[in-house]
C-alpha cells in the first residue's frame, strides 16, 4: 500500500532538505509521541547506514522496527528502508526546489506485508484508503511543522 503527500514550503530547497533530514530532531519528535528510539549507529554526521531500532504501542500491542538510511542525495533525497515482524516499510523524501525561495517536499511510504495476517490487514484497510490518504497527509504536515519553523500553507 501507497501513501504519499506534496508540501510546498517558502524556503530555499537545502534549507528544506536539511530540515526534513535532521535525523536528531525526527528522533526527539518519535520520543516525545510516545515511542522508545535507539540509535544503531551513532554516527554524528547524517548520510548512509544510520539506524534505528523503533519501539511502539500501536492498537494496544508492543511493536518494533528497526529503520535504515539506504540512500542519502544530498539535497535532493533520502530513502529509508524499515522492517518490523509483519511489514516492510520505505520511506523516500524527495525535495524539489521550485524557485530560489520556494521548494516542495514529496514524502512516499511504501508498506508491504511480510506475512499473512499483516496481508489482511493491509486488504481491510484499502477499504478505507482515502481516509487513511488524508490521516498521512495531515501527520505529515505535523512532522514537517515539528521539525522546524517551516512555512507550510495549508497546514
Amino acid at each position: 500500500m501507497k501513501f504519499s503527500t506534496r508540501i510546498d514550503a517558502d524556503m530555499p530547497a537545502p534549507q528544506l532538505f536539511d530540515r526534513v533530514s535532521d535525523f536528531n530532531r525526527l528522533e526527539q519528535s518519535l520520543i516525545q509521541r510516545g515511542a522508545s528510539v535507539s540509535r544503531i549507529d551513532p554516527a554524528k554526521e547524517p548520510g548512509t547506514g544510520i539506524g534505528w531500532d523503533i519501539a511502539f504501542d500501536w492498537r494496544g500491542k508492543e511493536r518494533a522496527l528497526r529503520l535504515e538510511v539506504l540512500r542519502f542525495d544530498r539535497p535532493e533525497r533520502v530513502t529509508m528502508s524499515g522492517e518490523s515482524e509483519a511489514l516492510e516499510l520505505t520511506i523516500d523524501t524527495t525535495v524539489i526546489a521550485l524557485s530560489q525561495t520556494r521548494s516542495r517536499l514529496v514524502y512516499e511510504a511504501d508498506i508491504r506485508p511480510r506475512n499473512m495476517r499483516a496481508r489482511l490487514m493491509l486488504q481491510t484497510a484499502k477499504l478505507g484508503k482515502a481516509r487513511l490518504d488524508r490521516r498521512f497527509d495531515k501527520r505529515i504536515r505535523e512532522l514537517v511543522g515539528e521539525l522546524g519553523e517551516i512555512p507550510v500553507p495549508g497546514s
